[in-house]
Parts: structure tokens; sequence; C-alpha cells
């Protein structure tokens, strides 16, 4: 099946340019823009605003973008069903996930997958915690990585235990010892990823009543790595991100240690599409290949 109005629309809004949606809908950037004129129309309402910028919602187009998200959703549901009905394994998955699993946890998963359903189309989406499980709630995803404990309401297949580790400069001076204690945090300045793992590294501190000295904060694990090479701080962060990095930099475990554990959350299972449900079968058949080194594999 062709790609619905409501989707064109839904990609317009995310991307906030016409030629970029084009592009990614495969179609010419006047036809995208027919069918945004077309569905204005058909409802008699301005839903966007338009200048050589690009494009954002109206006020109106604000309160409607849930409702035309419902029907995009409703749309691919209708697809993956005939699909299913003809039995042609096609579809498209949309996947919420974070950095970290984006950059080297899901490509794996992704390339043998697809050796085997090459037919089956993704599309990744990646934000913070909040966002992915946002975005599982309202049908902008149909599965998403998160760290649990997530929303009770879904339905979580565990995947890995991540340890959380202290970041040095290779010239520090516990860069030669074999743990880090977490009371060097509240003596030296501290570099704080200000996404995703925040929450795991903030609350170990409050819960040793710890107050670390956060001296810097960035949204972005390579910008941290930087710093702490260039010996601005110290840092903690998840040990998947620091898989493969290209830094002058040494990594310890910390005195007490923790982790945070990672899943696959779906809405609900038994409504999934043929194809989310082929994806997630082969998730939790084959997921020990993914999970390799000190990470954790979780059977559970």
């Amino acid at each position: 099946m062709k790609i619905s109005k409501y989707e064109v629309f839904v990609k317009v809004v995310e991307f906030g340019s016409l030629s970029r949606a084009a592009e990614y809908c495969n179609y010419s950037q006047s036809a995208v823009s027919q069918i945004i004129s077309s569905l204005e129309t058909e409802l008699g309402i301005k839903l966007l605003n338009r200048s050589h910028a690009g494009v954002w919602l109206t006020s109106d187009g604000e309160q409607l973008l849930p409702y035309i998200r419902n029907l995009s959703s409703a749309h691919h549901e209708l697809s993956d069903k005939v699909f299913e009905l003809l039995g042609i394994e096609s579809g498209l998955i949309r996947i919420g996930s974070f950095s970290s699993v984006s950059c080297h946890l899901l490509p794996p998963i992704l390339k043998d997958f697809k050796a085997r359903r090459p037919n089956i189309r993704f599309e990744l989406l990646q934000g913070d915690y909040r966002e992915i499980e946002q975005w599982i709630t309202d049908g902008t995803v149909d599965l998403g990585f998160v760290v649990q404990p997530a929303v009770k309401e879904f339905e979580v297949i565990p995947i890995c235990e991540d340890r959380m580790l202290a970041v040095l400069p290779e010239g520090h001076t516990y860069a030669q010892h074999e743990l880090v204690p977490l009371q060097l945090f509240e003596q030296e300045p501290v570099i704080l990823l200000d996404e995703g793992t925040k929450k795991e590294v903030l609350e170990m501190f409050r819960k040793h009543r710890m107050k670390p000295q956060i001296e810097y904060r960035s949204e972005d694990d390579y910008t941290i790595m930087s710093m702490v090479e260039n010996e601005l701080g110290i840092s903690i962060l998840a040990e998947l991100v620091l898989n493969r990095n290209p830094y002058r930099i040494v990594t310890k475990e910390t005195s007490p240690g923790f982790s945070r554990k990672i899943g696959i959350a779906i809405k609900n299972k038994s409504q999934a599409s043929m194809a989310v449900r082929c994806f997630l079968e082969y998730v939790i058949e084959n997921k020990e290949r993914y999970v390799t080194g000190p990470l954790k594999y979780s059977a559970s």
C-alpha cells in the first residue's frame, strides 16, 4: 500500500521541511505540497505555516496532530494486516531507541534480521528515556528500547544489564586502581551526561547521600569523553557507549558498582503487526548473540 496522506503530514511536521519529507516518502516536493493542501481543504483548517525557513504547525494543527498520528498508525495496521492475510512478509517497524543502543546494540540485530526478512522496513527514532516511553504510549513507534523499570502498562522483554563505569583521563591517579570510589565524584569536577543515564547516576548519588561536584553538563557521550581526555573533569557513562571509543581515557568500575537494565517495550504484543511480532521473536531467540563482553545477557 502507498504511504497515506496522514503519514506524509506527520513526516512533514517531524522534519519541519517539505523537501525532506518528500525525500523520505519518495515523492516530489510538489506532490507533498499538494497532499498537505488537499488535507487542509478536506478538513477546512489551515494546518501548517510555511516560510523559506521551513514549515511548522498552526495552533489548530497542534490540536489535530494527535488525531492525525492515530490515523497514520491505523493505516500502518491496516497495511500490515493486508500483508498478513496475503501471506506477504512485509511491513514497517518503527523503533524508538537511545544513542548507545542505536550505535552499538541495534545495528547488528537489524543487519541479521534484514538478511532473513529483506522486505520488512525499519524506521528509527532516537530520543531519551522519557521520549521513548511517550512514543510507545501514543503509537509513534511500535516498540522501543527502555531502561527498567518502565511504564507498568508496557510489556517489557529484558535484553541486557549494562554497567555504569567511571571515566577518567589516562594520567589520573585512579587510572591504575581496580575500582573508583564514588566519593571521588564529590572531590573532583564532574561532567554529567544531561540525558538518559543521568537518571541512574543521580539516583546512585542520592542513594548514598552524596553531592557530586557537577561542573559541566552535556547531552552527548562523545563530547564528554573528549572533555575527560582533556582533563576537564571525570564522568560516569554506560559501558555500552564506551565500546570502541577513540579517546585517551580509562574506564573503571565504581565502588559501589551499579548498572542499568535495558529491555524492549511494547504496548500490546498481541495486537502488534505480524512484522513486529516476527522481529520480537527473533530478538528473544537470539539476544544472547548480541550481548558480548562484560555486558550481562538478561535471560528472564
